[in-house]
């Protein structure tokens, strides 16, 4: 269990890996301003716009997760969500995916269900 309850906070292929790849781009920026070096300035920074891309690729390809809980057995990071293809509800990155994932936002998703405050611990 978790230090925030008995939820999945969403770790996933494209959430590590934009982390990581933002991460790269930052530290290039910042040791392009310690060199006082503008080009890596940028460099770096593109970097970063780079990772939101990446990001968005790999949650459209079903390595990301939707919006809310998910079912216990989905938790591991490897596990790919193969409702993605269609889209998932309420989610913006879906939607900006392209007129037929946006369709998909009608569908009520899967939920897991949580405990009750004061249960677990």
């Amino acid at each position: 269990m978790s230090a925030h309850g008995h939820v999945d906070l969403g770790h996933t292929v494209a959430g590590w890996t934009g982390t990581t790849v933002a991460l790269l781009g930052f530290v290039g920026a910042g040791a392009a301003v310690c060199a006082a070096w503008p080009p890596g300035i940028l460099i770096g920074l593109a970097v970063v716009v780079l990772a939101g891309v990446v990001t968005w690729l790999l949650h459209l390809a079903g390595w990301g997760k939707p919006s809310g809980p998910r079912p216990e057995s989905e938790w591991d990071w490897r596990t790919r969500d193969t409702a993605a293809r269609a889209g998932h509800a309420d989610c913006l990155g879906c939607r900006a995916g392209g007129p037929r994932r946006a369709v998909a936002a009608a569908r009520p998703r899967r939920t897991a269900p949580l405990p009750a405050a004061g249960e677990g611990a």
